[in-house]
């Protein structure tokens, strides 16, 4: 689930600054249109440009999934972008190139490719593949760790409305904001203008997920916590027994002169060690089981996720877990460690005698 919170944050990435138009009835996750319906792209185009304010348009065709081989995808994990030649970055960003080979296309027989997408398929700068039944080159590997991206097919525009049928069709058009003119202003005067569009700034864009992206969070605190308080009973539980099975130990203790102190060290110590060895063992095999599930959700091979387990399973959130879990074991384990210093010989003899 953090995982993907964080792919969905990832979208911002797209259209950075930038109004995004899409149909009237659109639905738009961050940057990715849901439905909704398609634009006419050379109408569309010149009436935006007649809106005051506006220093580009850039009209996109996004789809999803793309389809590789027979696999029945659960969600949408490839796509393509189709993008006006020389108009990559307006959409894409900086997104280099792996190794800085190939280049980005130059004519409607070329596509660049995620780096996820090549690993999973073998693709490589001048491998040749069928899209749809279009054979193209693959001119670049785009090297990003942007989800999205790095799943994307990205063609030019007029080759992806062939490929995937949408003649003279969009359904994103970028705009960028002319200097001293705001995302908000330029969107309410396109929306003005522009008949059956909604115009969407960045903040919208994010005001239309964030209450989910809100909501998943605390569902997932919910969860951590809930597991959290069931660990620290049962460490509790187990220390527990633990002393009392002890209590003669605990009691020779006593009786030799040991200081309280050392008795209550000894047990919380020994709660410490279950949370360092639990702990480890917890991170180690719940990072395996996310990669196993992203996997098997995804139907991307194993053998791509393992190198990207950073990604999926964030070395901060790592931490954490392992920080969370000694310290409710620790704390697990005060209240047998109170009860361990409080062993008498006396008490002990008559209840073993």
């Amino acid at each position: 689930s953090m995982r993907y919170v964080t792919v969905v944050r990832e979208l911002n990435v797209l259209f950075s600054e930038k109004v995004m138009v899409v149909s009237e009835n659109a639905i738009v996750v961050q940057a990715v249109p849901i439905g909704g319906g398609l634009l006419p792209e050379n109408y569309t185009v010149k009436r935006l440009w007649k809106v005051d304010g506006v220093e580009d348009v850039v009209p996109v065709l996004f789809v999803t999934p793309v389809g590789i081989g027979d696999t029945i995808q659960l969600v949408p994990v490839n796509f393509t972008m189709g993008i006006p030649v020389g108009k990559w970055t307006a959409v894409i960003g900086p997104t280099p190139l792996r190794g800085n080979v190939g280049h980005f296309p130059s004519d409607e027989s070329e596509v660049v490719v995620g780096c996820s997408l090549a690993d999973q398929c073998n693709w490589t700068v001048g491998s040749s593949i069928v899209v749809n039944g279009y054979r193209l080159n693959v001119s670049g590997v785009l090297d990003s760790k942007v989800a999205l991206i790095a799943r994307s097919l990205v063609m030019p525009l007029k080759l992806a409305q062939k490929v995937y049928g949408y003649p003279g069709s969009v359904n994103i058009i970028a705009v960028a904001p002319a200097d001293g003119v705001s995302e908000a202003d330029l969107a309410d005067r396109i929306e003005g203008n522009v008949s059956h569009v909604k115009a969407l700034t960045e903040e919208e864009r994010n005001d239309v997920v964030e209450p989910v992206l809100a909501e998943l969070g605390t569902w997932i605190m919910g969860i951590q916590t809930a597991v959290f308080v069931l660990s620290l009973i049962l460490v509790m539980t187990v220390m527990m027994m633990s002393v009392s099975e002890r209590r003669r130990d605990f009691a020779t203790l006593d009786a030799v002169g040991a200081p309280l102190s050392y008795v209550f060290r000894v047990v919380v110590f020994e709660a410490l060690l279950i949370g360092v060895f639990g702990g480890v063992l917890g991170v180690v095999c719940g990072s395996i089981l996310a990669v196993m599930l992203a996997s098997l959700y995804t139907n991307i091979p194993l053998s791509l996720f393992f190198p990207s387990l950073f990604d999926v399973v964030p070395p901060l959130y790592m931490v954490e877990v392992f920080s969370g879990v000694v310290i409710v074991c620790c704390a697990g384990g005060l209240v047998p460690a109170l009860n361990a210093v409080r062993v008498r010989v006396a008490e002990v003899l008559r209840a073993e005698y």
